[in-house]
């Protein structure tokens, strides 16, 4: 059975920084990919009906995985959906991710939940995955210290 995460942040940036982040190109390349990956995004049109395509490459044993989808949802500052698709055929079905921003007093609350996880990937790696790549989107959002 298709396995689901659900994860909750609050950063000190607004949310049109942290949405930003998730539809830039570049930015998705830096924070994106879990500790020991890097990333290559080979497509971006953020429009609904627009795809995404990219790869995660293994730093160390040089091994990579394609992945892409299609742009269902976009509401400036608050809420992106979209699915994703594995290339590797081992990796089947569909899954889609929302990610909602939301105000909140000291900046903004971000929701993901990402449904239909492949039963071959433990749902716990992609949780994990998600912690790693929110630290590290973290360092990107938050305002910078001047000095």
């Amino acid at each position: 059975m298709p396995g689901t995460v659900r994860l909750h942040r609050v950063f000190t940036c607004p949310p049109e920084r942290a949405y930003r982040a998730f539809l830039d190109a570049a930015a998705l390349a830096k924070w994106l990919p879990p500790d020991g990956f890097t990333c290559t995004v080979h497509e971006l049109d953020a429009r609904v009906g627009g795809r995404y395509r990219m790869s995660f490459t293994n730093f160390s044993a040089g091994g990579s995985h394609s992945f892409g989808g299609t742009y269902l949802e976009l509401v400036p500052n608050e809420r992106i959906v979209h699915d994703d698709r594995f290339d590797d055929p081992n990796l089947p079905g569909v899954m889609v991710t929302t990610i909602t921003f939301r105000e909140v007093t000291c900046g903004t609350e971000i929701h993901i939940v990402q449904d239909g996880i492949p039963d071959v990937i433990p749902a716990e790696s992609c949780y994990l995955g998600w912690q790693e790549s929110l630290t590290l989107l973290e360092r990107i959002v938050e305002p910078s210290i001047p000095g």
